[in-house]
């Protein structure tokens, strides 16, 4: 006769046999990144592992139910999450962790942090989702393919906002070209 450990082993196994496919597919569904869903299916497991005795006919309506509402609330948490990182990037994070050692270090550092504001400026027109695009294409050199499998968007359009944002850019250092030129000769 099995323990009531075995049986709920036996029953865990049954659920991850009949449940775990359609689980991935409705993380990736929200989540649009293969990894992101893998994590969210395991990170449901463990919520259900921890109510797994209030669980009774594994194949019951109900406890399909249940899994599909502990799948979707775990995969659209993990979004907000990475939302919510996404927007704690700051230009600036990277230089915090230089620390110069001699007189040549402090004057790079100045210079990087200088271009680096100068591209913070020239980016400021453009709205969160340009500006992601932009970063991902120049610093990351990201395809259009993978800009768009991050943002859960079309390729195109992906290409379609980087090509408005780069207008825009452009548009910006003119005027900041033009604004130089005029403090420069107007001393």
């Amino acid at each position: 006769m099995a323990t009531h450990k075995e049986k709920e082993q036996e029953k865990l196994k049954l659920l991850y046999d009949i449940y775990e496919q359609p689980m991935y597919r409705i993380a990736y569904a929200i989540l649009h990144h293969t990894e992101q869903a893998e994590d969210a299916v395991s990170d449901a497991f463990l919520r259900i592992l921890k109510n797994l005795k209030k669980i009774g006919d594994v194949r019951s309506e109900k406890t399909k139910h249940y899994i599909i509402s502990i799948i979707r609330s775990t995969a659209i948490n993990q979004y907000r999450q990475n939302q919510r990182d996404s927007e704690r990037y700051t230009v600036w994070d990277d230089r915090i962790l230089q620390v110069p050692n001699q007189k040549d270090d402090i004057e790079q550092l100045l210079a990087n942090i200088a271009q680096e504001e100068s591209i913070a400026e020239m980016l400021e027109p453009l709205n969160d989702l340009d500006r992601q695009i932009v970063l991902m294409r120049c610093e990351e050199e990201l395809s259009f393919r993978e800009i768009a499998e991050r943002l859960s968007m079309k390729e195109a359009a992906a290409r379609k906002r980087f090509e408005r944002a780069r207008k825009a850019i452009q548009q910006k250092k003119g005027e900041l070209y033009d604004e130089i030129r005029t403090q420069l000769f107007s001393v």
